[in-house]
């Protein structure tokens, strides 16, 4: 479930495909706000479930208008700890480019996230940058499995490209990256096809590889540490926007010790209650997939952190309960301070999970993503 950057939040950015504007005179909005937008016409909707194929889904597709590409990881380095977020958006500017010879001329608008947690140095850095996908600054492509943006990317190899490497640098933070998926995607929602409200083609196409084996190198404040652990990517493309009376959402993306991975995000009301659009899946360490309904899973906030740039309050500790499955997490941040001060602003951050599954203890780690927190008043800096 990835919303986060949406065609107003882009053209506002990028507006005619110019240069981007300096980071600090950039507009910072909310994710909800830049969801406002409409659909644009011309662009297909995701409206059936289809077929997947691989490696050419993980490519482009350029007759929807929004698409990502979903990294988030915990990694341990000895006794060190680090989360990682590498987030990659594509806008068509047109469902339909006409031809140009301009090597600059633009048929879409590339922006990317990249954010680490170190835990034992207690810092959190985040970083965004933006490019139109003209004179091969940013791109993708299906066969081979590739998505850039400058010098940030992730590249496939081996059989349907279910191994990736992925690079990015920004200052004093790096990740070089090998990731190897070790289940078979798990098709979100109805065969892939993801509801997310009640008008036609208001869906998305989804899928996750939910447990990815990763090796390779984070570097941090000139140090570089060998790190192994766990990686879960999203891939979602469609022409949809929030509907109205949606003010945020709650997503999970668990690794559980047993072997197995929890994915559930709750699309929250004004009044606070689930829509009924809300969704997730159990995909066990067999690769089974239990989908999950809004009525499937109780959340209960447990604690909160309120951001000192933003204003926001934020819940950040959870219990997460699946009473059909006998499951019963407590979610907490390795960090509180896990809030992306970029261009969109909301909190996402590395997650420590314990519990119990079928009478058993169980724990883990994931990831935590929260919006609409934010807001117009809260959200503006």
């Amino acid at each position: 479930m990835r919303l986060l950057l949406a065609p107003l939040a882009l053209c506002l950015l990028l507006a005619g495909c110019a240069a981007p504007a300096e980071p600090e005179v950039r507009a910072r909005i909310g994710a909800i706000e830049a969801m406002r937008a409409d659909p644009d016409a011309g662009f297909a909707r995701a409206t059936a479930p289809r077929s997947f194929r691989f490696p050419q889904d993980h490519g482009p597709h350029s007759a929807f208008a929004i698409e990502w590409w979903y990294w988030t990881g915990n990694l341990d380095a000895g006794g060190r700890h680090f989360g990682y977020q590498l987030t990659i958006f594509r806008r068509g500017l047109a469902p339909q480019q006409p031809a140009r010879a301009s090597a600059w001329a633009a048929g879409s608008i590339y922006s990317a996230h990249l954010a680490l947690t170190d835990v034992a140095a207690g810092q959190f850095y985040a970083f965004d940058r933006f490019s139109r996908d003209g004179a091969g600054l940013a791109g993708a492509s299906g066969e081979p499995f590739r998505v850039f943006l400058e010098d940030w990317s992730a590249e496939g190899s081996g059989p349907e490209g279910m191994t990736m490497r992925l690079r990015a640098a920004e200052g004093d933070v790096a990740i070089d990256l090998t990731l190897e998926s070790l289940k078979p995607p798990t098709l979100q929602g109805d065969r892939g096809l993801s509801q997310k409200g009640p008008s036609p083609g208001n869906a998305s196409y989804y899928y996750s590889l939910t447990r990815m084996a990763t090796s390779g190198t984070v570097s941090v404040g000139g140090s570089s540490f060998a790190v192994t652990g766990l990686s879960w990517m999203d891939r979602e493309w469609s022409t949809s926007s929030l509907e109205g009376g949606i003010v945020g959402w709650e997503w999970f993306a668990l690794h559980l010790d047993s072997g197995d991975d929890l994915m559930f995000y709750r699309l929250r009301t004004a009044e606070g209650t689930a829509s009924p659009f809300t969704a997730g899946t159990l995909t066990g360490a067999n690769g089974s997939v239990t989908p999950l309904a809004a009525t499937d899973v109780r959340l209960e906030p447990l604690g909160s952190w309120r951001s000192p740039r933003s204003g926001a309050t934020y819940p950040v500790r959870w219990r997460l309960e699946v009473p059909g499955l006998d499951l019963s997490l407590t979610v907490e941040p390795y960090l509180e301070d896990q809030e992306l001060p970029v261009t969109i602003i909301y909190w996402e951050g590395a997650m420590r999970v314990s519990g119990s599954m079928a009478g058993q203890p169980v724990g883990g780690n994931g990831y935590l993503e929260l919006t609409g927190y934010a807001d117009e008043r809260q959200g503006r800096l």
